[in-house]
Order: C-alpha cells, then structure tokens, then sequence
C-alpha cells in the first residue's frame, strides 16, 4: 500500500518550501504565478490532499459555504444546492445546508453563532429569506459575507445574482395572447417572494398592452405548491366562464391544474392551454410537456457561490464595503412545449349557444 502523501513531498517535487505550498494550498498573495503553478502540477501529479483541519488552522477558515432556504419546491432547492456545490467543489470548499425549520425558529441567532462557532465562512440566501429584513440586518451588523440568489429588491452591501422574472412573464404572456387567448387566468406564487410578485406584474402588464382586464376572479392565490394548483385549477374552472389559458408562477402550480384539468376531462390544450415557470424537471415528465419560462436556477447559484468565495477569499469588497453594488443579471428564456396552443373557443369568452 501506498504511504500517505504528505506536504513535504509536494515540496520536494516542486522545489520550493513547505511554507510556499501552504501558500498555494491555502491561496494566499505574494506567490508568484510561474510558482503557484510549479506547485499546482507537483500537487495533482501526487494526488495530494491537504488536510482541512491543518488549513483551517493556518488560515482560520472553515472552508464552508453554508445555504439558507425556506421553499417549499424540492427541485428549486436541489437546483439551487447542485449550483452551490459546483462553484464549492471548484475551489475546495464544502456545504452546509440550513433549511428554516419553522416560522417561529429563531434563524437569525442561530446563524450568526455558527458562523461564529468557525461553523462556515459566508452564507448564501434564497427566497423569501434573502428579502427577510430581519436576517439582513442581523447579517449586516456581523459583517458576514453573504450573497442573495434573486432577492425581490437590491439591499445595500449584498452581491446578488438575478433574473429577469417581469420581463420573462412579460414574455409568456405575449406568447399565449398571439396564440388567441384573451381570457387568460394567473396563478400568483407566494406573496413574500418579491422576485415572484414581479412574475405578476409581467403578466398584468402585458394583458394591459393589450387592451384587456386582468379581472380579480382571473388573478388567484397561490403559495408555490402543487395543491395550491389543485386549489386555482378547481377555481378557475368552476367559473361560469372559464378561461382558456392559464398561466402559473411556478411548474409546480401549473402542475397542479394540470390534474385538476385531468380529473375534469379537460383536454391540455385543446380545451385549456397552459404554462408555468422554473422549467424543473417535472415539466418534462408531465404529458403534454409543459410550456414555460427556464429559470437559470443552477446558473444562478453557481455565480452567487462565485461572488461569495471572491469575497471570502479577498478577491473583492469585503462585506457591505459597495453599498451600491448593482445585481448580476442572468436571462430566463421562453420553453414552448406542447402544453400550449390557439383556443377552440371565440376569443372574446363568451359561451358558445
């Protein structure tokens, strides 16, 4: 059996000190690039693995990325952790995952102890915390490196990483108006999402341009789920007329009508058409294919782990230095499937006789 590789025999491959290949490992200034290189190659030809105990100790880092979400969507969070743990693999840094386990769970005082316990060295927010003034404000006052996956506003000192989610609803709309539709109903996501409440706002602009209401009864609730879907499909349906297209906030509302429509004997779309948003896996697997706008989810992960181990590594601004750092912008694009097409019925709603 092999002898455990040690730093020594980097050294000794490279030529150079011990002290210089800690530099390297531990991605410190004032190496040279000719050296940081000399010493990467030594490294990946003997298969060496620093210890991380011995790199937390000399750079009194956890090497840590921690992520904080409250979603309900399995495939949002698995997304947003797949993009997190491809920028952290990248640079050898590991995950912790901190869902918030209740809305009476003091998630403010205990974030802040692990990050002071050595725990993890920045943090990550999605939605609704990354708009959650509270934790922003607790964040701030410790000056923890923090970045925000597609916060509904721009709070001052957090990098954050958007998309265009009013614009890509914009877009949807459009899309099933030139189709035909004018009687088209929206299942709004969750109110404290303020990314997706500009979901809404895209939708009612485009029905304004053209020239139509976006009436209340075509407008419901919904809280992101796939119940909540059931609940609008059942809803919107009932109405004495119902509308021949439906647009949900997320794919797993949009799910959720979908059945609702099954069990009705309503055919997608030849009787209903419909679209969500997200693009996650099951708006493949569901028949007919769903229409929708793909959000860049993993994408967007991925960057915001970059902005934050830049951070963390010195490499930009310490934390709530640029109060006026401007969002990354990474564009959604329109999926149209089989979900979606012209109306059999009159454009204009009204009952057939």
């Amino acid at each position: 059996m092999n002898e455990r590789v040690t730093i020594e025999d980097v050294a000794a491959l490279a030529r150079v000190s011990i002290k210089t290949v800690s530099r390297v490992i531990n991605d410190e200034p004032n190496v040279s690039a000719a050296t940081r290189d000399k010493v990467s190659k030594a490294i990946k030809r003997l298969n060496f693995r620093p210890s991380r105990a011995a790199q937390s100790l000399v750079s009194r880092k956890a090497f840590t990325v921690g992520l904080l979400y409250d979603n309900p969507c399995a495939y949002y969070v698995a997304n947003v952790q797949a993009g997190v743990l491809d920028g952290c693999t990248d640079q050898g840094y590991d995950l912790i995952v901190h869902p918030r386990s209740s809305p009476s769970y003091d998630i403010c005082r205990e974030v802040v102890a692990l990050y002071h316990q050595g725990r993890f060295d920045g943090l990550i927010l999605t939605p609704p915390l990354c708009d959650n003034q509270t934790i922003l404000a607790a964040l701030a006052d410790e000056r923890i490196p923090t970045t925000l996956i597609a916060p509904g506003a721009s709070p001052a000192g957090f990098p954050s990483v958007v998309t265009d989610d009013e614009q890509a609803s914009h877009a949807m709309t459009r899309h099933l108006l030139e189709l035909g539709h004018r009687r088209i109903a929206f299942v709004c996501g969750h109110p404290d999402h303020l990314a997706v409440q500009r979901r809404t706002a895209g939708f009612r602009r485009a029905m304004a341009e053209a020239g139509l209401p976006a009436d209340d009864d075509m407008i419901v609730p919904g809280f992101n789920s796939f119940d909540c879907g059931v609940a609008a499909g059942r809803r919107l349906l009932g109405l004495r007329v119902p509308p021949t297209a439906v647009f949900a906030a997320n794919d797993e509302m949009a799910a959720g009508v979908m059945a609702f429509a099954h069990e009705r004997g309503v055919r997608i779309p030849e009787d209903l058409s419909l679209a969500g948003f997200d693009d996650i896996p099951i708006a493949t697997q569901l028949w007919p294919s769903l229409t929708t706008v793909g959000q860049p989810i993993r994408e967007m992960a991925n960057r915001a782990t970059a902005l934050l181990l830049d951070m963390i590594g010195g490499r930009s601004p310490a934390p709530h230095a640029t109060p006026d750092a401007t969002p990354e912008l990474i564009r959604s694009r329109l999926l149209v499937r089989h979900s979606t097409a012209a109306p059999n019925r009159p454009p204009s709603g009204e009952a057939t006789g």
